[in-house]
């Protein structure tokens, strides 16, 4: 029997000519991958003119100590819907640890912890996320589109969203230069 390799706590980077405007150069941090489907969270595009602040007013929540940090496009799912990845230092209510290597929070106690200083020590913030249902990724990863890498945490906690794409293919050992998006067949 084969077994399934599922990408929970790794990134998925979209390849050039992915077919789908939304997810052009896209670097998605996939917090549950298994039989029944998949959650990633999409962190190479930030929502414009929406910084952290302004998602904490939104919820009632004064902005405290909370650094005024970009909100990423988590994807086309619910984007009214915020997600915190953070540090495994911090664990909250429905908090879920993603592989050992980072956690997703999806509830308000997060923004109440980091506004008053006592959240995690690294985090970024989303809304949205991308889904796919059972087998959909499994599918897609079988065809040119998405490249799979190792969740690095300097990837998700230490670079702006606009370099992530190109530093997770590099950090791969791939000049997304040399990338492109025509392919045939042999």
């Amino acid at each position: 029997m084969e077994e399934k390799s599922f990408v929970t706590g790794q990134f998925l980077l979209a390849m050039p000519g992915i077919g789908d405007a939304r997810f052009e150069r896209s670097v998605i941090a996939m917090c549950m991958h298994d039989q029944d489907g998949a959650l990633g969270i999409g962190l190479g595009r930030i929502v414009p003119r929406l910084g952290f602040h302004d998602l904490l007013e939104q919820c009632d929540i004064e902005p405290g100590v909370a650094p005024n940090a970009p909100v990423h496009l988590g994807g086309p799912v619910d984007p009214s819907r915020g997600f915190i990845l953070h540090s495994l230092d911090w664990s909250g209510q429905e908090s879920v640890d993603v592989a050992g290597r980072w956690a997703m929070s999806p509830t308000i106690d997060i923004l109440k912890a980091i506004a008053a200083g006592r959240g995690p020590s690294r985090w970024v913030a989303a809304l949205g996320y991308a889904g796919w249902s059972a087998g959909q990724l499994d599918g897609e990863l079988s065809r040119h589109g998405w490249f799979v890498t190792e969740g690095d945490e300097a990837l998700l906690f230490d670079l702006d969203a606009e370099h992530r794409w190109a530093s997770a293919y590099q950090g791969a050992g791939i000049d997304p230069r040399l990338l492109t998006a025509d392919y045939g067949t042999a």
